[in-house]
């Protein structure tokens, strides 16, 4: 064929592209509409009496009204998680306890850590928090500073994470002379590290998984460079619940002079239990040599109120490059632990005053709970012939379709129908449920059951029908044009505040 060809045929095809483009970018539109309607709908309270404030009331609102309407908001919005229908979420939520911790943050309302001075009672269970916390996940006892765990509370999960990454590209930069840093994470990692990666300048490379959603080896042994600052591992992944091959990852980190941080948020404190409880848990802490850091969520299954992370470090010098120091500024001198500098002193001592009050037994309880739903759950999954589980559950549940027939998403879509809850996955496609003290009421793990199955049947029989979530996780796993789907995902948060 002569290049004249080539160039025609080329032209031709460029030709029929661009007449698609507008009926493309017309059905796009159409599904941005439907993202936007759909959280229009959904993601905005009901209620009549309460109107709109687009700016303030020329006279103050009277409290009780305030209150009258909150109470509503709260009565129209609580029995889904009270009822154990959501997937996570919120982890205890037994009215005493909320109770208890609503006077205690009453009680310091006003704290803010950034003022020490005013409020040391606050810094002081903040260091508590950490202390206990390191001691939970086996932080050795030692007077050696470089071999002591250390850390800061932080506002949560994705601040920790944060926090950690700037932590190791400093430290590489001021000790290893690397000034392009990369970081190596399985794909099954949070995306907050990819928001680190993006605030900090850091090389975010994504390692795959095995059929069994944990990081493989061999990969991660070949995307390291003299620039590596750090591994990442999940203790255990947000999408599948897994636990990532700690030991063996913290060895290559150990061998290269590397970091090692692992993201156990959403296991640091149920995990220790689970193990305690005889259920086969893969060593994750500061136990396994070459653990250099971990972020852990309290505020999930420590059941503290939501506000509250920890990030720990195994050496006092290497928790100093977290920090923010500025001398040379006229307001006086400034240093700052973590990323914010006022802070809600009273979620802290909430917090402190959570993990205090539940205790080791506490905690053990709960956990003994959990996975005794979780695992008639499992088994009742099971026993569903076109669903499968995916990796090894432990406290969270993750299941797809067993045949290409079934969409798991318009399985979702019936669940949510019948009062359900739960978190979608992609690639593969998928669903979870994470369970926590709410399933564990008496009759809940019988009727996800019983109503999953009935989902599973209604999908089958009549597969042909949309639904709300399903076209949008459809096209959002099928379509590999991603800037698609960042569009969708922007138009939904300018839908939150529109």
């Amino acid at each position: 064929m002569g290049l004249k060809r080539v160039w025609q045929q080329a032209a031709r095809g460029v030709e029929k592209v661009a007449q698609r483009i507008p009926a493309v970018q017309k059905r796009l539109e159409a599904e941005y509409a439907q993202v936007e309607q759909m959280v229009r709908a959904q993601m905005r309270p009901k209620l009549d009496a309460l109107p709109d404030f687009n700016e303030l009331p020329d006279a103050g609102v009277p409290r009780e009204q305030i209150l009258d309407w909150l109470q509503q908001l709260r009565t129209q919005e609580s029995p889904p998680w009270m009822q154990g229908r959501v997937s996570g979420t919120v982890y205890h939520g037994e009215p005493d306890l909320s109770e208890f911790l609503s006077r205690v943050y009453a009680l310091h309302a006003q704290s803010n850590p950034l003022h020490a001075d005013l409020f040391p009672s606050t810094v002081r269970f903040e260091a508590e928090i950490v202390r206990m916390t390191a001691r939970l996940l086996h932080a050795p006892d030692t007077d050696d500073p470089e071999g002591q765990v250390v850390g800061t509370t932080t506002s949560g999960g994705t601040e920790s994470i944060l926090l950690a990454m700037k932590t190791y590209r400093d430290w590489a930069r001021a000790e290893k002379r690397i000034t392009e840093p990369e970081v190596i994470a399985p794909e099954t990692a949070h995306p907050a590290f990819d928001k680190a990666a993006h605030l900090f300048g850091v090389k975010l490379i994504r390692t795959p998984v095995g059929d069994d959603f944990k990081a493989k080896l061999e990969p991660i042994q070949d995307a390291l460079t003299r620039n590596t600052i750090a591994i990442v591992g999940s203790a255990p992944s947000y999408p599948h619940g897994t636990i990532d091959p700690i030991p063996q990852m913290a060895a290559i980190a150990q061998q290269y002079g590397i970091g090692m941080h692992v993201d156990a948020c959403l296991g640091g404190f149920i995990l220790p239990f689970i193990e305690q409880l005889g259920y086969p848990v893969t060593p994750f802490d500061f136990r396994v040599a070459g653990v250099t850091s971990m972020s852990v969520d309290p505020h999930k299954y420590g059941y503290t109120p939501k506000g509250l992370s920890v990030v720990l470090y195994r050496g006092r010098s290497l928790r100093r490059y977290q920090y923010f120091t500025y001398t040379d500024w006229q307001g006086g001198l400034y240093a700052s632990p973590t990323l914010p500098g006022s802070r809600p002193g009273a979620l802290s001592v909430a917090g402190w005053a959570a993990m205090v009050a539940i205790g080791k037994q506490g905690y053990l309880d709960a956990a003994r709970q959990i996975m005794e739903t979780a695992v008639a759950i499992r088994k009742g999954i099971e026993q569903i012939p076109d669903l499968r589980l995916m990796g090894e559950p432990l406290f969270l549940i993750a299941f797809t379709r067993a045949h290409e027939s079934l969409n798991i998403y318009q399985v979702l879509d019936q669940m949510r129908q019948r009062g359900w809850r739960l978190n979608a996955l992609q690639r593969p496609p998928g669903l979870h449920l994470a369970v926590t003290v709410r399933h564990t009421q008496s009759g809940v793990a019988e009727a996800f059951l019983s109503d999953l199955r009935e989902s599973v049947a209604y999908v089958k029989a009549h597969p042909d029908e949309k639904g709300e979530m399903a076209p949008i996780y459809g096209m959002a796993n099928s379509l590999p044009f991603r800037g698609v789907v960042d569009e969708v995902l922007k138009r939904y948060l300018d839908a939150l505040y529109d």
